[in-house]
């Protein structure tokens, strides 16, 4: 039977004590309803605080950050100068330039820091064409120093070489910089000069080239060969591509009747370590070793050639490779895995001396840090590192293959002495052209020789050297080093 609802609601009446009392100043609450709004409360006041402490200063959103006591002086220090340093800082910039002084703290020149900025720019380099000289270049004990010029580019047209120191970028000290800093100076829009200022070993004072940027391709495999069937494939560096261009080029050789074949590595500043050891598996048996690395705890790993992640494709004719003082990193790779376990021989000068690996991490907004983390050694565990490779035979280019060019915004002419007008004889004796004695005088003799190499170039006769006339010997002097080249020739008799 169901209730009236005045009977239903006068048993849920409480006792007459805990009815609400006019004038009482309190309310009488329920027991269970308190508690909830109590701890809603709680939770409220705790969100709040959460919020405020997010939004509080740098020491406050220092509680979340687990305590490393090494780096105390350094959030001392950040606090003191965003606090008191007299312009507005930027923490970016603060951070960056943090991380560039550790990594410059381990004294090593491959392993740099780069920002979001540098890090897009030096991704350009190596995964497509970019516009600059052309020239590898690292900094070692404080200066800046040319690995090599890459192969055409305008840095080897302007005549730089490995070695070359260069002391400053459009009039302006680079002493110090890192080799980041440095390219960022060098670098430039196609068709805009810089002129480096360049102190070389074989020369008193330092000397100025001014080189027109260009772009720079990525293509980094050229081929050649002549009626004797010896092929002449030139790896200019190692980039993502390097090893499908060379395979493509040696099945082109082999359908055209390839007998011999010279790889140069010359000048070669390096590159991808991947591509190193893929390319050393068309010279070398699988199973044999490549190369090693040793990290810092000494341990060894070796890696080994193998063939057949590229369908076991293996060069089969006699072979040799040529290396210099530009040939550096993944190119003594190559030659070093030729040479021990490939038995091939090498042809040349001694090599550079990198034998450092590097891995290049992206951090989080996106800067780059390329750090050292091991040795690499030879198949027979031999470290070159600053000692370079010394070849099978060794074959020294003439001197004026390493001469600076003189300026074609120079005079030059009868009574003018000096290391210019000595290499402007030496190029012309090395043309089959009579200058006398090679003195540095330019004399009646040189005056003379002057003449007769314009007259044999449709030139005006003016027995003077500047312009057009230094421009056109330069180009005949180049292009016979390489009609002449002593190094590619003995490289050619060893495989014939």
């Amino acid at each position: 039977m169901e209730q009236s609802p005045q009977n239903k609601e006068e048993k849920v009446e409480k006792p007459e004590e805990e009815k609400t009392k006019p004038g009482n100043g309190y309310i009488k609450m329920k027991l269970f309803p308190f508690i909830m709004l109590l701890f809603a409360f709680v939770f409220v006041t705790a969100l709040v605080t959460t919020i405020v402490m997010s939004l509080g200063d740098d020491k406050q959103v220092k509680v979340s950050i687990p305590e490393r006591k090494e780096f105390t002086k350094l959030y001392d220090v950040y606090d003191e100068i965003s606090e008191k340093y007299y312009k507005d800082t930027k923490s970016t910039n603060m951070i960056d330039g943090a991380i560039t002084g550790m990594v410059n703290s381990l004294d090593d020149p491959y392993s740099t820091f780069m920002s979001k900025k540098e890090s897009a720019e030096f991704n350009d380099t190596i995964s497509s064409s970019f516009e600059g000289i052309g020239a590898e270049i690292q900094e070692k004990d404080g200066a800046i120093v040319v690995v090599s010029p890459i192969k055409n580019s305008p840095a080897e047209k302007a005549g730089l070489r490995p070695q070359d120191i260069i002391t400053q970028v459009d009039g302006k000290s680079v002493k110090g910089d890192t080799a980041t800093e440095a390219t960022k100076k060098i670098r430039g829009e196609k068709g805009t000069d810089v002129t480096l200022t360049i102190q070389r070993s074989n020369e008193d004072k330092p000397f100025d080239v001014t080189i027109t940027r260009d772009e720079i391709p990525i293509e980094t495999v050229y081929k050649e060969m002549g009626s004797d069937k010896i092929a002449h494939v030139t790896i200019s560096t190692f980039s993502e591509n390097t090893y499908d261009e060379l395979e493509k080029a040696l099945k082109a050789l082999e359908k055209d009747g390839m007998k011999g074949l010279v790889i140069d590595l010359r000048g070669n500043p390096g590159g991808l370590l991947d591509q190193a050891v893929s390319i050393s598996s068309l010279f070398v048996p699988d199973g044999k070793i490549v190369v090693q690395e040793q990290g810092k705890d000494g341990d060894k790993s070796a890696i080994k050639a193998d063939s057949s992640s590229h369908g076991d494709y293996k060069v089969k004719v006699p072979t040799t490779m040529l290396i210099d003082g530009g040939s550096a990193s993944a190119s003594e790779i190559l030659a070093a895995a030729a040479k021990e376990s490939g038995g091939i021989k090498l042809v040349g000068n001694k090599s550079f001396g990198k034998g450092t690996v590097q891995t290049a991490t992206t951090l989080s907004d996106d800067s780059t840090l390329k750090l050292t983390v091991a040795k690499w050694l030879t198949p027979n565990s031999e470290w070159i590192h600053e000692k370079g490779i010394t070849p099978d035979v060794v074959v020294n280019m003439p001197s004026y293959a390493t001469m600076t060019i003189p300026s074609s915004t120079k005079v030059y002419k009868n009574g003018d002495f000096g290391d210019d007008v000595k290499t402007i004889e030496t190029l012309l004796k090395a043309l089959d052209y009579n200058v006398g004695k090679v003195d540095g005088l330019y004399d009646i003799d040189t005056e003379y020789a002057v003449q007769r190499f314009q007259a044999a170039n449709n030139l005006d006769v003016t027995g003077i050297m500047t312009g057009v006339t230094t421009d056109k010997l330069v180009e005949l002097t180049q292009k016979h080093l390489k009609e002449t080249d002593p190094q590619l020739q003995k490289a050619k008799a060893l495989v014939k």
